[in-house]
Formats: structure tokens, C-alpha cells, sequence
């Protein structure tokens, strides 16, 4: 009877056109009801046993439907995932010139056209143009991230060229923020650059921040890598940082919102500088560097794609000088001043 009376219900609201989810609300209805005749009526009541005798033979049908439709859901979503990024990047806002140039992008299931638009669409700041910065700056133009910005208050030296690629020697004398950004510009002419010559501060830091949706730090010093960290924490921006020195360096992803920790969860205090040399002291290799920014610059283009696993709630560390790689697991402090509870 209950199911003959569930049928009549599909079949009325399927003649009055009500969408699906509605005549599933109406047996759900019609369920609850029934549970309830089961559990309130004494065992051997007419209506009772007219509509089971038994509330656990409901409770395993309402479980395998359960189980049902979670499933189809879950199907159609994954259906639905796999078509968005099977869907070539037809979009008006791509010009012939841009499918072409990001033709091994959108191929990619990971990215598709619809990654390659969210670049488009996404701007990122870089907080520092040398080393680290220089390779990150130079893949952000090449992958098409629609806007990046640039802050750094130094001037190209001869003695930057060795590791930071994307100056030249007629650069020597030029702000190094004019200089990323006309080689950005004459790598990829489709993205938008924005220069700050100025040294990041607590007056810029959180006004500048909010305009981005991710932010990259190559700096080499804590005290801007602090601030960085704690601005893009109260703004709720994800965080890529690196560091080097010698022949190793480490990169996270530093982000808060979404569980991972803070900078300042890892390294609470800042070394005692003799035994965090600058690179000028205790040198650096040439490619290091480019190592490191390039791997920026992915786990950039992973936030913003959503593509595989980025490495927030983790350090990758290199050793270049061995070949050898390692990842460890980082968890947040709950007595972090920056992002604690």
C-alpha cells in the first residue's frame, strides 16, 4: 500500500510538472509518516501491519535509497567535472593567438579551458624580484595569469645576474621592477603587469594585499616575510613562500582558511642572523633559485586551477647539491599569534 500510494505521488507530480527534488520531498513525507505509525502504534495495530509491521524494513529501504542517490549525485557531479574540463577554451575573451599559445595547457584534464580562463582572470602579487621572484614572474606571464604584480625597492647589480634570470646586463642601474616587467611583457604582450618601486611596509601592506588573490614571497629577509604572512592571513590569501640558501632550499603553501598552517606556525622566530646568512655571505648555486621560483610559480597555477595537490600542510625541501628531495607534514599551532585559535 505504501509503495502503490508513493507511485500514485510521483505519477500526480510528474502531471502537475513539479521538478524531481519536490516528489521526492512528498515520499519523504510519505516516509516519515509511516515510520511513525510503526514506532507510535502497538505491535499487531491494523494500520500498523498494513503499512509493514516493522519500522526496520523502512529504515533499510530509506538506507539502500539513501545510498542510491548518493551515488547517481556523485556520478553527475564527477560526469559534469570531467565535461567542464574535457570543453576547449571557446571563450570570446581568448583571442586565436591565445589558444594557440596556451594549446598544451588547455589539452591538459587538469587545467582545460576552464583552468586557463580562471589564469586569465586571477591576479597574483610577487613580493620580491630577485632570485626566487625572477623565475616566478617569467612562468606567471608564460601560463597567462592575467594580472601580476610586482613590489621591490632594489635596483638591478651586476652581481644579481648570476641567479636572477629575468634581468639583463643593460638592466644594471634599473629598478628591478621596470626590468621584470618589460621582460614579462615581451615574453607574453596578454598580461596585465603592475610595478610598486617601494619596500613593502605596515602603511601598503594590507590595502596592496586585497587587491590580489594569491601572493608569492622571494624576499630574503623575516622581517617582510612576517608581515607578508600575517597580511595575507587577516585577508584571507593564500601564501607560496620560499627560501634558499647555499645549495637547498624549501616552499610551502601557506594558508590558513582552508586548514593548513601560517608561516609563523612553522618559524615562530626569526634565527639569529649568523645562522641565517644572507646570500651574499654564505653564497648561493646559480640555478637554485630557478628551482625554486619555477616550483613557485606551479603551486601558483595549482591554487588557481584547483589541479592536484598543492602543498598546503607541507614543506618540500631540496637539496641540490645531493639530488635529494623530502616532504614533511606541518600542522597549525593552536597558540599561533598570526593565525591561532
Amino acid at each position: 500500500m505504501v509503495l502503490l500510494i508513493a507511485l500514485v505521488l510521483w505519477l500526480i507530480g510528474a502531471a502537475m510538472g513539479a521538478p524531481h527534488r519536490a516528489r521526492w520531498v512528498m515520499i519523504a513525507v510519505l516516509f516519515a509518516g509511516v515510520a511513525i505509525v510503526q514506532l507510535a502504534l502497538p505491535a499487531g495495530h491494523p494500520l500498523r501491519d498494513a503499512t509493514g509491521g516493522d519500522v526496520r524494513l523502512w529504515l533499510m529501504i530509506a538506507v539502500f535509497v539513501g545510498i542510491a542517490l548518493a551515488y547517481r549525485a556523485v556520478l553527475t557531479r564527477v560526469r559534469a567535472h570531467v565535461k567542464a574540463r574535457e570543453e576547449p577554451a571557446t571563450d570570446a575573451s581568448f583571442s586565436a593567438t591565445e589558444l594557440d599559445r596556451y594549446a598544451r595547457h588547455i589539452v591538459l584534464r587538469e587545467v582545460g579551458g576552464p583552468g586557463q580562463k580562471a589564469l586569465k582572470d586571477a591576479a597574483v602579487l610577487v613580493v620580491g624580484a630577485g632570485g626566487l621572484g625572477s623565475p616566478a614572474l617569467l612562468y606567471l606571464a608564460a601560463a597567462g595569469v592575467g594580472t601580476i604584480g610586482v613590489i621591490d625597492d632594489d635596483t638591478v647589480d651586476n652581481s644579481n645576474l648570476q641567479r636572477q634570470v629575468i634581468h639583463r646586463d643593460a638592466d644594471i642601474g634599473t629598478a628591478k621592477v621596470r626590468s621584470a616587467a618589460a621582460a614579462m611583457q615581451a615574453q607574453n604582450p596578454n598580461v596585465a603587469v603592475k610595478t610598486y618601486q617601494r619596500r613593502l611596509d605596515d602603511d601598503i601592506a594590507a590595502a596592496l594585499i586585497a587587491e590580489y588573490d594569491l601572493v608569492l614571497d622571494g624576499t630574503d629577509n623575516f622581517a617582510t616575510r612576517y608581515l607578508v604572512n600575517a597580511t595575507c592571513v587577516q585577508a584571507g590569501v593564500p601564501l607560496v613562500a620560499a627560501a634558499l640558501t647555499q645549495w637547498e632550499g624549501q616552499i610551502s603553501v601557506y594558508d590558513p582558511a582552508k586548514g593548513a598552517p601560517c608561516y609563523r606556525c612553522i618559524f615562530p622566530q626569526a634565527p639569529d642572523p649568523a645562522l641565517a646568512p644572507s646570500c651574499a655571505e654564505a653564497g648561493v648555486i646559480g640555478p637554485l633559485p630557478g628551482v625554486l621560483g619555477a616550483m613557485m610559480a606551479l603551486e601558483a597555477v595549482k591554487v588557481i586551477t584547483g589541479a592536484g595537490e598543492t602543498l598546503r600542510g607541507r614543506m618540500m625541501i631540496y637539496d641540490a647539491l645531493y639530488g635529494e628531495t623530502r616532504t614533511i607534514a606541518m600542522t597549525p599551532r593552536a597558540d599561533c599569534p598570526v593565525c591561532g585559535g
